[in-house]
């Protein structure tokens, strides 16, 4: 009973730290001092486990926090590109940005010469050394000039001593006034020309995750389209001071950007306030004047408008995720529809065979506004997963609290739960219980991860038959066997949640007879399913049948329950258990000795070991009955 009192006390401390947001070193160090105070294995793996769990928390809320971080930054990024027409105050923004979201000490900028033989410092966040804000690095020299000339990421947790890149006094001297260590630099690029490179360096050792490297990315992709409109405006402005002859010409390239820059403008505050795929499919339709489709990462189709159905084009898809432009083939345009390095899907424009220089790049423009929307719909789908989550555990773990109330939250978020449902509660080891969940969801009206498992409210239907065919389509579509225990079908709280009891303890039972990647209902396994009926006490059954052997394993912490195991696997011949046991022979018949000491000299007879095997099995399946109380 202390045992039992220090796990509580270790899992209620990180409970408690968890709700004060305790970083993973206060977490570990809690289960390290309640691991000392452990008198035994089975406190310590209880601890442990809850250690685990505990960090696993701590690591999905630090991530929650981490993905709305940078999707608020990409938004902020898109409304100053939007508002702002002065490059320095963007580029500061953007500059600034990097530094608060990848927590680095500082972060900097360098633009590309006209010539395009160096790469010089134009804006810098966190920087104490005058010498570093001036520095200069020629193509291939440095982290930077390595940027530069490649198109390419890198990162090095330790400059100084990273012998990949071409070492220069002027360069080292800086950086090491500076006192840089780990240093991260991503270019910036405007189709296939890099214009500059954007950076993010701690003063002590650190590794860059792919997901900084992919964020900044995307800050980078931002800071090239804020110089590319800079350099337009620009380049109106001189055309227009220098060439007064040319009027007509400059006030039509003039209109063709504000244009670009207005249909930029109205494509933002679209996704700004919540607008869908197909608006903004409809936005750029009419904006471009032809057909527009968009696809996912896989090619499935999201919206089209304008336009009939249109395959995406994975080749031209291929070509313009490489060179950052719309290219097109037989009239068709197609552009990459990216977040940094990761692919979220394609946009694609018909019926216009040509376009100018400032509608191509309004099309790729649309392409980026797209990206977040894409990452918008995403978060708000992980938010939704939330909603139907907390609705699937409030169900489970307390129906009769308030069933008015989850009914009218499953119809908030589409499920009927007066309506007939099969419970079925699933696994498969070859894949995570994350996306378990997300495939299993296609089968059914909600599905969500509950006490560690699987669960899926599927339509209504025979259990077995329902649970035999989403088993089968899961492991096609997952790669591995997938486990369906069912049981139903319900309707309303408290009967589902008591289908979902007798759903749990059917996967019990098919794991427990091997029948793995199968999927049935209690009525399917014959006698066993009956022992596992929703009324049937089967922990009472185990008790009068193998209680006494539980009971002193407890006490003395002796292995009486798998030498009964051992001896009925092996059919009754020690020589065989005792080599399963390694343990000597001796041991093994003294065991069994006080095996019928506890349960009666008769229990080897036929009857008696009948039920004797039948009672193991169930206690295979868990918690079936546990030991009495000293």
């Amino acid at each position: 009973m202390a045992g039992m009192d220090r796990i509580d006390d270790a899992a209620g401390n990180l409970l408690e730290l968890l709700a004060a947001g305790a970083s993973s070193d206060r977490l570990a160090s809690v289960v390290a001092a309640a691991r000392g105070l452990a008198t035994g294995d089975g406190e310590r793996v209880a601890i442990d486990r809850a250690g685990d769990l505990a960090l696993r928390v701590r690591r999905t809320l630090t991530d929650h926090s981490r993905r709305e971080a940078e999707l608020a930054a990409l938004f902020d990024t898109a409304s100053d590109l939007a508002r702002l027409r002065d490059l320095d105050a963007v580029l500061r923004s953007i500059v600034h940005r990097a530094r608060m979201l990848l927590r680095v000490d500082m972060s900097y900028l360098s633009l590309n010469s006209d010539d395009a033989e160096a790469t010089y410092m134009r804006v810098t966040d966190g920087s104490a050394s005058a010498l570093f804000q001036q520095v200069r690095l020629g193509m291939g020299e440095g982290l930077g000039g390595l940027v530069a000339q490649t198109a390419r990421p890198y990162a090095t947790a330790d400059y100084p001593s990273d012998d990949r890149f071409d070492h220069t006094g002027p360069i080292d001297e800086a950086v090491t006034d500076e006192g840089l260590i780990a240093i991260l630099g991503v270019p910036l690029s405007l189709g296939g020309t890099v214009i500059g490179v954007l950076y993010a360096g701690d003063r002590a050792g650190r590794t860059f995750t792919p997901d900084e490297v992919a964020l900044l990315s995307s800050l980078a992709d931002h800071a090239a389209i804020a110089i590319d409109n800079a350099r337009l405006i620009e380049d109106t402005e001189a055309a227009l001071a220098e060439l007064g002859a040319a009027n007509a010409t400059i006030g039509a390239h003039n209109e063709a950007i504000a244009r670009a820059q207005e249909a930029h403008d109205r494509l933002t505050n679209l996704v700004l306030a919540g607008g869908r795929v197909p608006e903004v499919a409809a936005a750029v339709a009419e904006v471009l004047g032809g057909g527009i489709a968009v696809h996912d990462a896989d090619g499935g189709e999201l919206a089209t408008a304008g336009t009939g159905a249109v395959r995406q084009n994975e080749r031209l898809l291929n070509v313009s995720r490489a060179s950052g432009r719309a290219v097109a083939e037989g009239g068709t345009w197609t552009c990459a529809v990216s977040a940094g390095p990761e692919l979220l899907g394609s946009i694609t424009l018909t019926g216009r065979p040509v376009l100018a220089d400032a509608d191509r790049r309004l099309f790729e423009r649309s392409g980026i506004v797209t990206a977040l929307l894409l990452l918008l719909r995403r978060s708000a789908a992980e938010a939704e997963d939330r909603v139907r989550g907390e609705l699937l555990v409030d169900l489970l773990n307390a129906p009769g609290r308030d069933p008015a109330a989850l009914l009218r939250r499953g119809n908030r978020v589409g499920v009927d739960l007066a309506a007939p449902q099969v419970v079925l509660v699933l696994r498969a080891d070859g894949v995570s219980r994350t996306r378990l969940a997300t495939a299993a969801g296609r089968h059914g009206a909600l599905a969500g991860v509950y006490a560690e498992q699987v669960v899926l409210l599927s339509w209504n239907g025979h259990p077995g038959e329902v649970a035999a065919r989403v088993a089968k389509e899961l492991g096609v579509t997952l790669g591995c066997p997938v486990t369906a225990g069912a049981s139903g079908p319900a309707s309303g709280p408290v009967p589902l949640a008591e289908s979902h009891a007798e759903a749990v303890r059917c996967l019990r039972a098919l794991i427990a007879l091997g029948r793995v990647g199968d999927g049935a209902a209690p009525e399917d396994l014959g006698f066993v399913g009956v022992v596992l009926g929703r009324h049937a006490d089967l922990g009472g059954f185990v008790r009068s049948t193998i209680g006494p052997v539980l009971d002193y394993d407890a006490r003395r912490g002796t292995e009486l329950l798998r030498t009964l195991r051992a001896y009925f696997a092996c059919s009754g011949q020690l020589s065989k258990a005792k080599d399963v046991l390694h343990v000597h022979v001796n041991t093994v018949v003294q065991r069994l000795e006080r095996i019928s000491t506890l349960l009666g000299s008769d229990w080897q007879e036929p009857d008696p070991a009948l039920e004797i095997q039948l009672a193991l099995r169930l206690h295979t399946l868990g918690g079936l009955a546990e030991p009495a109380p000293e």
